[in-house]
């Protein structure tokens, strides 16, 4: 039924081959935008006749395993080139093809005139080919290859413009700290497949065969390790603390990038690795509750970070890396229908916000390139004013930051308000709840703030860039504003086939994406009946819409406190940073976590490599080697007065020889 789902993955990676080996030649942007477009639009049809035959299938029957063919067998292991398809991997591949199609489609338009066109349309496509790889494989060595695929391309785009050392830097950091996670996704893989087969004889790494035998996996103790293990994938591949710092240097790369890779897809992988084996994770408590922290953590300090720049792609990254927090908040407060359904509306109002954001850029660099100034194009201090030279782009950033700030009505709020709620009502972590629901709620007061502060300063007020520069200021071309129209109608609607229940029961609209969802959360639901049941407090409807509120007055608090302090006085901040200047030198320099890194790992490596360097290999290997060679040498001199080339000294060195050996056997 589902023979074609080969072709989602097929059709990027012959867009890669193709402009890969042939863009050089082609040169022409319009083709070569339109073959890699093309290929993704190719993907996402593909992907819409999938998932619509999934939901004719009654929900049992929504899960199947298509093999291409054998790839790996020796002995008892087994690995095929494989594809799932069940609503979590049919949630996915609509959301990497149908948001990555608008975001190819926007980049023939950005990346006009740039050096390299081919080339970034042939990673963009091998990046498509990667992710649909990793949402796709049905066993953990396949979903591997796709995870090692996306962080190549990732630090590929990333470096895109290499001429520049703050670009290349990024990249290699991207790539340094993605290893330590996939370090710990494969001890997590090692440890998973030796324990079910050495204690249970069942060797496998198929996602539906490891949870059909689920239940043969004790409660913590090795299910403990291997989850953290894999929990420590995913905290650098979705930059979660300590792994974020990554993240906001990879805005060096072009905004496109930032949109897809970097917001709606690539970031939300050790999200969607944690849905895919929450059978596993339901059974370590512990690692729920380090899931749990972490990302309630994350997403508070990501979020007291973004108040305080100045760059309009920095704040987006830093508000990124807290709404990921969000994400494994519900993952750790066993939401994972939560989580997944606000990696869904993240990906539309996120992505929205970078290519709005790039559009402003856009325009800033071509008004500061005809008036000659060198000003920064991304720093918002050089904005303002912006709506009425670029309306479209304004109303599209102004729908995404208000469901991105939780209000009533927009697809965010319906998200973070059943992740809030879960966190304070899930019978994992007593007491801990309080602590969890309070976090997310301050977090979300912060994000309000200093999205309205990036609104505010960018479009409101007097505009602030160069006056020779004031005139060219324009809307971009329609090739950029359509994406962003389409993913501000997403952010508008798309929260709505996920109302939380407490409202579906008044309005008689049922939860479609949870129930939608439900046949792949099916063990973790039945586990926690039969295990957490007793921990669960029964809340009052009273207390769900209290606390729905309580988070919805605290958006609202944040959004008028950004008002008074950019649009209503706006002398105000600069008294704050006089009254608090150590507090906002502290929050500006992000709380200085990469010098602390930089003193506690990175410069100590680097002093060990430079030990082993000069202590080690010159001194030690190097100087073994060299000695032998000139001892060798030194013998070879004393050696060498032997071999004079004249006879009467040979003839004396035999005649001493015969002396010697007669003398020895005579007086013997």
């Amino acid at each position: 039924m589902f023979d074609n789902v080969w072709l989602i993955p097929l059709f990027p990676l012959i867009g890669f081959l193709i402009n890969g080996l042939f863009g050089k030649k082609i040169k022409n942007e319009t083709v070569i935008g339109g073959i890699g477009a093309f290929a993704v639009l190719c993907s996402f049809a593909v992907s819409c006749m999938t998932i619509l035959k999934l939901l004719s299938l009654p929900g049992e029957e929504r899960v199947a395993n298509v093999k291409v063919f054998t790839w790996i067998t020796s002995g008892n292991f087994n690995a095929d080139i494989a594809f799932l398809i069940d609503p979590l991997s049919c949630v996915m591949i609509m959301i990497v093809t149908g948001v990555g199609f608008l975001i190819h489609l926007y980049s023939i338009g950005y990346m006009h005139g740039e050096e390299g066109f081919y080339r970034f349309f042939a990673y963009l496509n091998l990046f498509m080919f990667s992710m649909l790889l990793l949402v796709l494989g049905n066993n953990l060595l396949l979903m591997f290859v796709g995870w090692e695929g996306v962080g190549l391309c990732s630090y590929l785009l990333i470096g895109y413009y290499f001429h520049k050392k703050s670009a290349g830097d990024a990249g290699k950091k991207a790539f340094v700290m993605n290893r330590v996670g996939d370090f710990g996704f494969l001890l997590g893989a090692f440890f998973l497949y030796w324990f079910m087969g050495q204690s249970h004889n069942v060797w496998t790494i198929q996602f539906t065969e490891i949870a059909k035998n689920a239940h043969l996996l004790p409660t913590g103790g090795i299910v403990t390790v291997i989850t953290l293990c894999f929990f420590l994938g995913a905290t650098g591949k979705s930059a979660q603390i300590p792994l974020y710092t990554w993240l906001p240097d990879a805005m060096e790369g072009p905004t496109p990038v930032s949109a897809l890779i970097h917001a709606a897809t690539m970031v939300t992988a050790g999200v969607y690795m944690i849905a895919r084996m929450n059978f596993l994770f339901i059974r370590s408590p512990e690692t729920l509750m380090v899931i749990a922290v972490i990302g309630g953590c994350t997403a508070l300090f990501a979020a007291t970070i973004g108040t305080a720049q100045n760059d309009i792609k920095r704040v987006l990254a830093y508000s990124t890396v807290s709404q990921l927090g969000y994400m494994f908040l519900a993952m750790g407060a066993g939401a994972f229908g939560a989580g997944v359904f606000h990696l869904m509306t993240h990906a539309f109002f996120k992505a929205c916000l970078f290519l709005g954001s790039g559009a402003v850029i856009h325009s800033m660099h071509g008004a500061l390139h005809h008036a000659h100034s060198h000003d920064d194009a991304q720093d918002m201090r050089n904005m303002g004013g912006l709506k009425s030279k670029m309306p479209l782009t304004f109303l599209t950033f102004l729908l995404a930051t208000i469901a991105i700030a939780g209000i009533p009505g927009f697809s965010g709020f319906f998200s973070k308000d059943e992740i809030l709620w879960q966190a304070f009502a899930n019978p994992h972590h007593g007491q801990l709840n309080y602590l969890l629901w309070g976090m997310g709620a301050v977090a979300a007061g912060l994000t309000a703030f200093y999205m309205f502060r990036l609104v505010f300063m960018t479009f409101y007020g007097e505009c602030r860039i160069n006056p020779k520069a004031k005139d060219h200021l324009h809307e971009s071309p329609m090739v950029i504003v359509i994406p962003l129209i389409v993913l501000a109608g997403l952010s508008v609607v798309g929260g709505y086939i996920g109302i939380p229940k407490v409202i579906g029961h008044i309005v008689g609209i049922p939860n479609y994406f949870e129930n939608y969802l439900e046949p792949v959360f099916k063990l973790s639901e039945e586990y926690m009946a039969q295990h957490a049941a007793h921990g669960a407090a029964h809340h009052s409807v009273v207390l769900e819409f209290g606390l729905m509120g309580v988070s919805v007055l605290i958006a609202l608090i944040g959004i008028s406190i950004a008002y008074t302090l950019y649009v209503k006085n706006t002398s105000l901040p600069a008294k704050f940073t006089a009254t608090f200047p150590a507090l906002h030198r502290a929050v500006y320099n992000k709380w200085y976590i990469d010098e602390l890194y930089d003193f506690m790992i990175v410069n100590p490596c680097k002093s060990f490599g430079r030990f082993l360097w000069k202590g080690f290999d010159v001194l030690i290997v190097d100087g073994i080697v060299n000695g032998i060679a000139n001892v060798v040498m030194g013998f070879s001199g004393v050696f060498r007065l032997m071999q004079s080339g004249m006879i009467h000294n040979y003839a004396f060195s035999m005649a001493f020889g015969v002396a010697v050996i007669l003398g020895y056997y005579i007086f013997k």
